[in-house]
């Protein structure tokens, strides 16, 4: 079983900056992509920003130059640091990754969820 655990989140003013980690445990063969979602209320949940195992990212438009995504191999880990927040960028985020138990096939796994706030 494998299990996704996001943690990082809070309130933040606009203009501050906050880091998102989510750590992959269980059985786990290989991590495929590994990205980032936020869902505000009201709204469907979007693709913030994702990683290749190769590290190549992509970003969502709102979130270009401002926010960053990393990960740690080694560790199974994914960050996504946030800078210049928004009170736009409210939202609860989730981490996503495609994971493969055994074998080559990989599959979703989601987190819990982390909220952010951008209030002041």
């Amino acid at each position: 079983q494998v299990q996704l655990v996001e943690s990082g989140g809070g309130l933040v003013q606009p203009g501050g900056s906050l880091r998102l980690s989510c750590a992959a445990s269980g059985t786990i063969f290989r991590i495929y992509a590994m990205a980032w979602y936020r869902q505000a209320p009201g709204k469907q949940r979007e693709l913030v920003a994702d990683s290749t195992s190769a590290g190549a990212a992509s970003y969502a438009d709102s979130v270009k130059g401002r926010f960053t995504i990393s990960r740690d191999n080694a560790k199974n880990t994914v960050y996504l640091q946030m800078n210049s927040l928004k009170p736009e960028d409210t939202a609860v985020y989730y981490c996503n990754a495609v994971i493969s138990t055994r074998g080559p096939t990989g599959y979703d796994y989601w987190g819990q969820g982390t909220q952010v706030t951008v209030s002041s």
